[in-house]
């Protein structure tokens, strides 16, 4: 078990490559400490090169939506109006606080990705 920094594409594939090799390796064996350390290593070079943003406010609310089989009238329920509910899904009309408490309380859509501009 040769372990080195993942440095550059060929390093990253390279351990992609090894990660398949021992895959099924049982926990507590070289093999499984060996899979263990090269997950960690791969995650944290994903992480840096190809990180991944989050995902704009309204296209997250109808992808919740979408999930949960919501209709616009049951989005109304919690925003208010069914005409705000169009302008809000259009990207007419910005999201208030209160709107943003209540569709992480209902849609459980984090905080985080309601609160950025669009």
């Amino acid at each position: 078990m040769k372990i080195t920094p993942i440095r550059n594409e060929k390093d990253y594939q390279n351990a992609l490559n090894r990660l398949e090799e021992i895959f099924d390796a049982k926990k507590g064996t070289n093999q499984g400490d060996e899979l263990e350390i090269l997950s960690i290593l791969i995650d944290k070079y994903e992480n840096e090169n190809f990180p991944i943003g989050m995902p704009d406010p309204i296209e997250a609310i109808k992808f919740r939506m979408e999930q949960m089989g919501m209709k616009q009238k049951d989005l109304a329920e919690v925003v208010g109006f069914k005409s705000r509910v169009s302008e809000i899904l259009s990207k007419k009309r910005k999201l208030t606080l209160g709107m943003i408490r209540k569709l992480n309380s209902t849609l459980h859509i984090p905080t985080e990705v309601l609160v950025q501009d669009y």
